[in-house]
């Protein structure tokens, strides 16, 4: 059976994977059509994929202040905050994906070095219009997996209408089959 952390790991490498397809698919677009407002809540494409790297960054900066992930998440908590949800920290899918890559190896090697006790934590911080809230660390690392996926299927959805296909982002895809015992 397998653990909590086992799944977080899981969830890492379908993220980085994912990642991957979407930035692929997204370079095949030349910049006027990445910027393109196409009625989405971020906007556009680039606007969209910014915005997972801000969501990212928030959380791996408040992950970064649990005692067991100080090392781990040390360069994230060592750069900017961002300025505001929608802000664009890149305006070019070169460098875009360039941070986007550097913070998937980021949080391939925060979630193995996880204990399961380290996800029982109660994690203290302030969202982004300063309200403090106090959460399960492992519910959060959760929410921090699907706000990815949720965006990233927003993603998929833009490039679809611009007429790039990234295949498929089923997590069920990633899931290994399982002998009867």
């Amino acid at each position: 059976m397998m653990s909590l952390k086992d799944h977080f790991e899981l969830l890492a490498a379908y993220n980085q994977r994912m990642n991957l397809k979407v930035y692929e698919a997204s370079s095949q677009l030349c910049a006027t059509n990445l910027a393109q407002d196409r009625g989405a809540f971020f906007g556009s494409i680039l606007g969209t994929l910014n915005h997972i790297i801000v969501g990212d960054t928030i959380w791996l900066k408040r992950f970064a202040t649990h005692p067991a992930c100080l090392r781990s998440l040390q360069e994230v908590a060592d750069i900017p905050n961002p300025k505001s949800l929608d802000h664009i920290a890149f305006n070019d899918i070169g460098s875009l994906s360039e941070h986007r890559f550097w913070l998937d190896r980021i949080i391939i090697n925060w979630t193995a070095e996880l204990s399961e006790s380290d996800l029982d934590f109660i994690l203290s911080y302030q969202n982004t219009k300063g309200i403090s809230a106090t959460k399960r660390y492992s519910s959060l690392v959760l929410h921090f997996f699907n706000h990815q996926t949720h965006h990233r299927g927003q993603v998929s959805t833009l490039l679809s209408q611009a007429g790039v296909d990234i295949g498929i982002t089923d997590l069920l895809a990633e899931i290994q089959e399982e002998t009867h015992a």
